[in-house]
Protein backbone atom coordinates (compact mmCIF):
# COMPACT_ATOMS: atom_id res chain seq x y z
CA UNK A 1 0.00 0.00 0.00
CA UNK A 2 1.28 3.46 -0.90
CA UNK A 3 0.91 6.50 1.31
CA UNK A 4 -1.65 7.86 -1.17
CA UNK A 5 -3.82 4.79 -0.71
CA UNK A 6 -3.55 5.10 3.06
CA UNK A 7 -4.59 8.75 2.92
CA UNK A 8 -7.55 8.04 0.65
CA UNK A 9 -8.56 5.17 2.94
CA UNK A 10 -8.59 7.58 5.89
CA UNK A 11 -10.69 10.09 3.95
CA UNK A 12 -13.13 7.29 3.13
CA UNK A 13 -13.24 6.42 6.83
CA UNK A 14 -13.93 10.06 7.64
CA UNK A 15 -16.82 10.50 5.22
CA UNK A 16 -18.16 7.10 6.23
CA UNK A 17 -18.31 8.13 9.87
CA UNK A 18 -19.63 11.65 9.20
CA UNK A 19 -22.17 10.92 6.46
CA UNK A 20 -23.06 7.22 6.19
CA UNK A 21 -22.83 5.97 9.78
CA UNK A 22 -24.48 9.04 11.23
CA UNK A 23 -28.13 10.06 10.86
CA UNK A 24 -29.22 13.65 10.28
CA UNK A 25 -30.86 13.63 13.72
CA UNK A 26 -27.62 12.68 15.45
CA UNK A 27 -25.59 15.15 13.43
CA UNK A 28 -28.02 17.95 14.34
CA UNK A 29 -27.88 17.00 18.01
CA UNK A 30 -24.07 17.12 17.98
CA UNK A 31 -24.06 20.47 16.18
CA UNK A 32 -26.36 21.95 18.79
CA UNK A 33 -24.97 20.39 21.97
CA UNK A 34 -21.33 19.65 21.19
CA UNK A 35 -19.62 17.91 24.11
CA UNK A 36 -23.01 17.49 25.83
CA UNK A 37 -24.47 15.44 22.98
CA UNK A 38 -25.25 11.86 23.92
CA UNK A 39 -24.28 10.79 20.41
CA UNK A 40 -20.77 12.23 20.38
CA UNK A 41 -18.94 9.34 22.08
CA UNK A 42 -20.61 6.77 19.84
CA UNK A 43 -19.68 8.81 16.79
CA UNK A 44 -16.05 9.01 17.89
CA UNK A 45 -15.95 5.25 18.42
CA UNK A 46 -17.11 4.76 14.82
CA UNK A 47 -14.44 7.23 13.65
CA UNK A 48 -11.76 5.24 15.48
CA UNK A 49 -12.89 1.84 14.21
CA UNK A 50 -13.27 2.91 10.58
CA UNK A 51 -9.92 4.69 10.64
CA UNK A 52 -8.16 1.64 12.05
CA UNK A 53 -9.91 -0.90 9.81
CA UNK A 54 -9.37 1.04 6.59
CA UNK A 55 -5.67 1.48 7.35
CA UNK A 56 -5.27 -2.32 6.88
CA UNK A 57 -2.54 -2.18 9.56
CA UNK A 58 -2.63 -3.22 13.20
CA UNK A 59 0.11 -0.68 14.00
CA UNK A 60 -2.16 2.18 12.91
CA UNK A 61 -4.17 1.84 16.13
CA UNK A 62 -2.36 4.74 17.84
CA UNK A 63 -2.75 6.96 14.78
CA UNK A 64 -6.45 6.05 14.62
CA UNK A 65 -6.72 7.01 18.28
CA UNK A 66 -5.19 10.41 17.57
CA UNK A 67 -7.59 10.97 14.67
CA UNK A 68 -10.54 10.00 16.89
CA UNK A 69 -9.49 12.23 19.79
CA UNK A 70 -8.95 15.28 17.60
CA UNK A 71 -12.27 14.53 15.89
CA UNK A 72 -13.90 14.58 19.34
CA UNK A 73 -12.58 18.03 20.19
CA UNK A 74 -13.36 19.50 16.76
CA UNK A 75 -16.95 18.23 16.85
CA UNK A 76 -17.36 19.22 20.47
CA UNK A 77 -16.33 22.80 19.72
CA UNK A 78 -18.44 23.12 16.58
CA UNK A 79 -21.53 24.60 18.36
CA UNK A 80 -19.32 27.38 19.72
CA UNK A 81 -17.99 28.01 16.23
CA UNK A 82 -21.48 28.10 14.72
CA UNK A 83 -22.53 30.82 17.16
CA UNK A 84 -19.72 33.18 16.13
CA UNK A 85 -21.19 35.92 13.94
CA UNK A 86 -18.04 36.33 11.87
CA UNK A 87 -17.50 32.68 10.92
CA UNK A 88 -20.68 30.88 11.97
CA UNK A 89 -21.94 30.45 8.41
CA UNK A 90 -18.65 28.82 7.43
CA UNK A 91 -18.63 26.34 10.35
CA UNK A 92 -19.19 23.32 8.09
CA UNK A 93 -16.25 24.15 5.84
CA UNK A 94 -13.95 25.02 8.76
CA UNK A 95 -14.95 21.79 10.50
CA UNK A 96 -14.22 19.65 7.43
CA UNK A 97 -10.97 21.46 6.69
CA UNK A 98 -9.72 20.80 10.23
CA UNK A 99 -10.62 17.09 10.00
CA UNK A 100 -8.89 16.69 6.64
CA UNK A 101 -5.80 18.57 7.84
CA UNK A 102 -5.51 16.19 10.79
CA UNK A 103 -5.76 13.21 8.43
CA UNK A 104 -3.00 14.59 6.19
CA UNK A 105 -0.67 15.26 9.13
CA UNK A 106 -1.27 11.91 10.86
CA UNK A 107 -0.86 9.86 7.67
CA UNK A 108 2.30 11.76 6.70
CA UNK A 109 3.90 11.33 10.14
CA UNK A 110 2.91 7.66 10.31
CA UNK A 111 4.42 6.91 6.90
CA UNK A 112 7.59 8.85 7.73
CA UNK A 113 8.32 7.38 11.16
CA UNK A 114 6.74 3.96 10.98
CA UNK A 115 6.31 2.97 7.37
CA UNK A 116 3.40 1.23 5.72
CA UNK A 117 3.06 -2.53 6.09
CA UNK A 118 -0.41 -3.88 5.32
CA UNK A 119 -1.86 -7.10 6.68
CA UNK A 120 -2.69 -8.33 3.20
CA UNK A 121 -0.43 -8.94 0.24
CA UNK A 122 -3.07 -7.40 -2.01
CA UNK A 123 -3.66 -3.80 -0.92
CA UNK A 124 -5.84 -1.12 -2.52
CA UNK A 125 -4.12 0.75 -5.34
CA UNK A 126 -4.31 4.57 -5.34
CA UNK A 127 -6.50 4.50 -8.46
CA UNK A 128 -8.91 1.92 -7.06
CA UNK A 129 -9.10 3.70 -3.70
CA UNK A 130 -9.73 7.05 -5.36
CA UNK A 131 -12.53 5.72 -7.59
CA UNK A 132 -14.23 4.26 -4.52
CA UNK A 133 -13.86 7.63 -2.77
CA UNK A 134 -15.22 9.51 -5.79
CA UNK A 135 -18.37 7.39 -5.94
CA UNK A 136 -18.94 7.80 -2.20
CA UNK A 137 -18.54 11.57 -2.47
CA UNK A 138 -21.19 11.63 -5.20
CA UNK A 139 -23.76 10.33 -2.73
CA UNK A 140 -24.80 12.03 0.52
CA UNK A 141 -21.64 14.16 1.04
CA UNK A 142 -22.29 16.25 -2.08
CA UNK A 143 -25.93 16.74 -1.11
CA UNK A 144 -24.74 18.12 2.21
CA UNK A 145 -22.09 20.24 0.48
CA UNK A 146 -24.65 21.85 -1.84
CA UNK A 147 -26.96 22.53 1.09
CA UNK A 148 -24.12 24.22 3.00
CA UNK A 149 -23.15 26.31 -0.03
CA UNK A 150 -26.74 27.59 -0.22
CA UNK A 151 -26.69 28.33 3.51
CA UNK A 152 -23.35 30.13 3.33
CA UNK A 153 -24.53 32.21 0.37
CA UNK A 154 -27.82 32.89 2.19
CA UNK A 155 -29.93 31.35 -0.57
CA UNK A 156 -33.26 30.07 0.65
CA UNK A 157 -36.37 28.92 -1.16
CA UNK A 158 -39.60 27.26 -0.15
CA UNK A 159 -40.27 24.27 -2.41
CA UNK A 160 -43.91 23.40 -3.07
CA UNK A 161 -45.59 20.58 -4.95
CA UNK A 162 -42.39 18.50 -5.10
CA UNK A 163 -41.75 14.94 -3.96
CA UNK A 164 -39.83 14.77 -0.64
CA UNK A 165 -36.10 14.18 -1.24
CA UNK A 166 -36.71 13.86 -5.00
CA UNK A 167 -34.15 16.58 -5.71
CA UNK A 168 -31.53 14.78 -3.61
CA UNK A 169 -32.13 11.51 -5.42
CA UNK A 170 -31.98 13.17 -8.84
CA UNK A 171 -28.72 14.86 -7.86
CA UNK A 172 -27.19 11.57 -6.72
CA UNK A 173 -28.20 9.78 -9.92
CA UNK A 174 -26.88 12.52 -12.20
CA UNK A 175 -23.55 12.64 -10.35
CA UNK A 176 -23.11 8.86 -10.43
CA UNK A 177 -23.88 8.76 -14.15
CA UNK A 178 -21.64 11.76 -14.89
CA UNK A 179 -18.71 10.26 -12.98
CA UNK A 180 -19.19 6.89 -14.70
CA UNK A 181 -19.32 8.45 -18.17
CA UNK A 182 -16.13 10.44 -17.51
CA UNK A 183 -14.31 7.36 -16.21
CA UNK A 184 -15.14 5.48 -19.42
CA UNK A 185 -14.34 8.51 -21.61
CA UNK A 186 -17.89 9.07 -22.77
CA UNK A 187 -17.97 12.85 -22.43
CA UNK A 188 -20.73 13.17 -25.04
CA UNK A 189 -23.06 11.33 -22.68
CA UNK A 190 -22.38 13.96 -20.01
CA UNK A 191 -23.63 16.60 -22.43
CA UNK A 192 -26.72 14.49 -23.02
CA UNK A 193 -27.36 14.35 -19.26
CA UNK A 194 -27.10 18.13 -18.96
CA UNK A 195 -29.48 18.54 -21.89
CA UNK A 196 -31.91 16.08 -20.33
CA UNK A 197 -31.85 18.03 -17.07
CA UNK A 198 -32.83 21.17 -19.00
CA UNK A 199 -36.33 19.75 -19.57
CA UNK A 200 -37.15 20.98 -16.08
CA UNK A 201 -39.44 23.95 -16.45
CA UNK A 202 -41.26 26.17 -13.99
CA UNK A 203 -43.93 28.78 -14.51
CA UNK A 204 -42.88 32.25 -15.60
CA UNK A 205 -43.47 33.55 -12.09
CA UNK A 206 -41.09 30.96 -10.59
CA UNK A 207 -37.83 32.61 -11.67
CA UNK A 208 -36.35 32.29 -8.19
CA UNK A 209 -36.97 28.55 -8.09
CA UNK A 210 -35.51 28.13 -11.59
CA UNK A 211 -32.33 29.95 -10.53
CA UNK A 212 -32.16 27.84 -7.38
CA UNK A 213 -32.35 24.61 -9.41
CA UNK A 214 -29.78 25.94 -11.90
CA UNK A 215 -27.26 26.71 -9.15
CA UNK A 216 -27.78 23.29 -7.56
CA UNK A 217 -27.44 21.56 -10.92
CA UNK A 218 -24.21 23.38 -11.76
CA UNK A 219 -22.74 22.49 -8.37
CA UNK A 220 -23.86 18.88 -8.69
CA UNK A 221 -22.44 18.36 -12.17
CA UNK A 222 -19.34 20.38 -11.25
CA UNK A 223 -18.46 18.09 -8.35
CA UNK A 224 -18.88 14.95 -10.50
CA UNK A 225 -16.82 16.41 -13.37
CA UNK A 226 -13.97 17.49 -11.06
CA UNK A 227 -13.92 14.07 -9.39
CA UNK A 228 -13.85 12.37 -12.79
CA UNK A 229 -11.02 14.55 -14.08
CA UNK A 230 -8.92 13.90 -10.98
CA UNK A 231 -9.34 10.16 -11.54
CA UNK A 232 -6.96 10.51 -14.50
CA UNK A 233 -4.17 11.52 -12.10
CA UNK A 234 -4.19 8.24 -10.18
Amino acid sequence: MEVTSLLIGQIIAHIGADYFFQTNTRAKDKNEKGFKSRYLIGHILIVFLLSWILSFQLEFVVAAGIIAITHYFIDGCKPWLMKRKSVGRYAFFIDQLLHLTILFVVVFLFSEYHGIQTLFSIAPTPNGAYIALAYLLCLKPTNVLIKEVFYTAQLEIVSENELPNAGKLIGILERLLTLTFILIDQFEAVGFLIAAKSVLRYRDDETLKTEYVLIGTMLSFGVAVVLGIFAGNF
